[in-house]
């Protein structure tokens, strides 16, 4: 599984070169990257050299569209979305994801409607450039209730709602934080066959009971609570062999250097590699 990176946890990161040299000098091997940025401040041709000199691969691009507001809103990103798609294409990245909140204003039945019909349209778009989109369920307590509705918050109910989206590149954005806070095993990974799963991210939880634990909380990987040498064989287990990217949402962004927070996070990923025997 390949040790991968987001900006988030980084500090102030000033460009896409500092992002990139940065996890290349800390050992890491995927960047999660705006494709679009990059090929337009470096052509394809100089963003593929820049990572190949690097040695990292883009694990993974988010998802460009709005789909969860209004129709027009939704219709008005489908642009971006197929020229993010073609960068991602050209710089051999097969992964596009999205976050699932927990709860919704609208009808949950309406909203799922209206979701299901465009995520689908999402998905045909990015598998006309062979790239996968993956839906990541929230699993914190305090946004269950956060706005009017309960919508979807489990594995389980995730992976109804793509099979009900019906595209074969839809599955899963796995988090380590989204699977504790659900009360997940490493049996429920196991459960998983790897095709399931887009993309993952990995994280960590404070040692505080589980239903208080906040979206923006978390902690870096091996300075918590969270099973990560578990979750990591699990994923193992099941053949997952793609790139496991820190996310770390913090209520305040660090003050720290982004140096400093990047050989941090390598000691916490060589932490819970080693403990996980990876």
């Amino acid at each position: 599984m390949l040790r991968g990176l987001t900006r988030a946890g980084l500090g102030k990161i000033e460009s896409n070169e500092q992002f990139i040299e940065l996890a290349a000098k800390y050992g890491f091997q995927a960047v999660d990257i705006d494709a679009v940025g990059l090929v337009e401040t470096h052509t394809v041709a100089g963003a593929r050299e820049l990572l190949e000199k690097n040695g990292l691969v883009v694990g993974s691009i988010g998802l460009p569209v709005e789909w969860r507001s209004t129709e027009e809103v939704f219709r008005e990103g489908l642009p971006k979305l197929a020229q993010a798609a073609e960068a991602a294409a050209a710089l051999g990245c097969t992964s596009c994801c999205t976050y699932v909140l927990p709860s919704t204003d609208l009808g949950a039945a309406h909203f799922m409607a209206l979701a299901t019909r465009r995520l689908r349209t999402c998905a045909q778009i990015l598998g006309a450039y062979g790239i996968r989109l993956g839906l990541e369920f929230v699993g914190p307590h305090h946004l269950r209730t956060r706005w009017q509705n309960p919508f979807i918050w489990t594995i389980d109910e995730t992976l109804d709602w793509i099979d009900a989206i019906g595209e074969r590149n839809v599955g899963l954005l796995f988090d380590s934080y989204h699977w504790y806070t659900n009360g997940g095993t490493v049996a429920d990974i196991e459960k998983l066959r790897v095709d399931q799963i887009v993309h993952v991210h990995i994280n960590d939880a404070p040692d505080v009971p589980v239903e208080e634990v906040l979206d923006n909380g978390r902690v870096y990987p091996g300075e918590g609570v969270i099973d990560l040498a578990g979750f990591l064989q699990g994923l193992q287990r099941i053949g997952y062999t793609g790139a496991v990217a820190q996310e770390i949402l913090t209520a305040e962004a660090p003050t720290d250097s982004p140096e400093s927070l990047a050989e941090r996070s390598k000691a916490g990923f060589d932490k819970v590699y080693a403990a996980a025997g990876l």
